[in-house]
């Protein structure tokens, strides 16, 4: 599962991630727009709120279900596949900035397309801008399912207008829906 979200994030995040289960069954990736040094204050948080095992991101962060990563501010986390062929893992770079963001959710979403046809799940959530179109079109092309905040429920209503309005979205869910609707798409 991979998560694009920006303006209203942290609140939108700690409000939906505690409601995963434990079992959740999926790696999370999350591109959360900020600076560095807020992201690992957010993880930390959200970690203390949730079932499931939140951290920001390290070059060579492994894949395993139930544990969420969040990118790094002023990086870029993509997925890789690791050498043993299996599984996956990230990389934090220093690629420069998509659609003025670093970290940008093209950037993580593309590479969730390629390394995860056909079982991968993309979500857009609150945020100006919007970034994370393009790489949940790719999502999209390879067998994503793909879930939009509603717009009621956003703070800014940018980042998930894109993707309902281009009919990418296989559902457009409010905020208070979302865990719910996560959970019932992995299962």
């Amino acid at each position: 599962m991979a998560i694009g979200i920006s303006t209203g994030g942290p609140n939108a995040l700690a409000a939906m991630l505690p409601l995963l289960p434990a079992d959740i069954g999926v790696p999370i990736l999350i591109v959360q727009h900020m600076p560095p040094v807020f992201t690992r204050s957010l993880a930390g948080s959200l970690n203390n709120k949730c079932a499931i095992e939140v951290k920001e991101a390290e070059d060579g962060d492994l894949l395993k279900p139930g544990l969420a990563l969040i990118a790094p501010g002023g990086k870029q986390m993509r997925v890789e596949a690791h050498k043993d062929g299996v599984h996956r893992l990230v990389r934090i770079t220093d690629d420069p900035p998509e659609n003025s963001c670093k970290p940008s959710a093209d950037y993580l979403f593309r590479s969730v397309a390629s390394h995860y046809v056909g079982r991968a799940t993309g979500v857009i959530m609150t945020g100006m801008g919007q970034d994370g179109f393009k790489g949940l079109q790719k999502m999209h092309e390879t067998g994503a399912v793909i879930l939009a905040q509603d717009e009621a429920s956003c703070t800014v209503y940018g980042m998930p207008k894109a993707p309902a309005e281009a009919g990418i979205a296989d559902k457009v869910v409010p905020l208070s829906d979302m865990a719910r609707a996560l959970t019932r798409t992995l299962r």
